[in-house]
């Protein structure tokens, strides 16, 4: 009889993201927990555990946790939605891994550049940038932040930006209808298979991480831009061009962790749209 090995990570929330980090630690050889309401839709060798920790903690199994990722998805996007899925039902967890008797060695919140709110686009954005968001969902964001470096000495937070990738992207069929609205907008945003691996990565580095990176490829791009590289590849009619100049949004930087040792593996939208 095989035998049976004690997960050393703990993924609290396993939705496209969070499996596809859950994943790539299972191919590294590590054993590997996955939170979600339901459990039995955890891909195996995950070990999927069934738990809404909007209402409760989760009654976990034995561990010798090395890891620890938090990768919530709440809906709607309410501020009251937010508080409960990435404010109370964080707590939650990690106060089930400390009635546990846990201290994970690394620990990761995936957590969103919508903590930065409005700017002014002539800056660009980085971890030394302070967050002022504009609306419920991003201030609960930011306090999830808070709590999670507060609880965890060990842990780190990675601020994603637009992800896509793993299916059509929406700007695909916006281009097709030619629905492309402020060209001039500037945008950011990292491919998911980017993203898991940046995870894992900070994970696993032999270093240990910064307390806070920002997740994002390294170009950001004028929505005008991006869609008249996918109307060049579909046929489509060529949507309106972007003009730097009147250009709203915000621009952020990777620069920190790209000094960390990540390498993306679709660096700008052009690689990522192609694949």
């Amino acid at each position: 009889m095989a035998a049976v090995l004690t997960p050393d990570v703990l993924l609290v929330g396993c939705g496209d993201l969070g499996a596809d980090i859950g994943l790539r630690l299972a191919t590294l050889g590590h054993e590997v927990v996955a939170i979600r309401r339901r459990g039995d839709l955890v891909p195996a060798p995950l070990h999927g555990l069934s738990a809404d920790l909007t209402v409760d903690a989760p009654r976990l199994p034995p561990l010798d946790l090395a890891h620890l990722v938090v990768a919530l998805t709440a809906r709607p996007r309410t501020e009251e939605s937010y508080r409960r899925t990435y404010v109370d039902g964080m707590a939650r967890a990690l106060d089930a891994v400390e009635a546990a008797g846990q201290s994970p060695r690394r620990a990761v919140l995936v957590s969103s550049t919508a903590v930065y709110g409005d700017a002014d686009p002539d800056e660009v954005l980085d971890e030394l940038t302070p967050p002022r968001p504009v609306d419920g969902p991003g201030r609960m964001l930011l306090e999830a932040e808070r709590l999670f470096l507060e609880r965890l000495p060990a842990g780190t937070v990675l601020r994603f930006s637009g992800l896509y990738g793993h299916g059509e992207p929406r700007l695909v069929e916006q281009v097709r209808r030619g629905e492309v609205g402020d060209p001039h907008r500037w945008t950011n945003r990292v491919h998911r298979d980017d993203a898991a691996a940046a995870v894992v990565h900070l994970l696993t580095r032999a270093e240990p991480p910064e307390r806070l990176y920002v997740g994002t490829d390294d170009e950001p791009s004028q929505l005008g831009d991006v869609a008249a590289f996918v109307a060049d590849r579909l046929g489509a009619p060529v949507p309106p061009a972007a003009d730097p100049s009147r250009g709203t949004g915000k621009r952020l930087s990777n620069a920190r962790l790209r000094a960390s040792g990540w390498v993306p593996q679709f660096p700008t939208y052009r690689q990522g749209y192609l694949a």
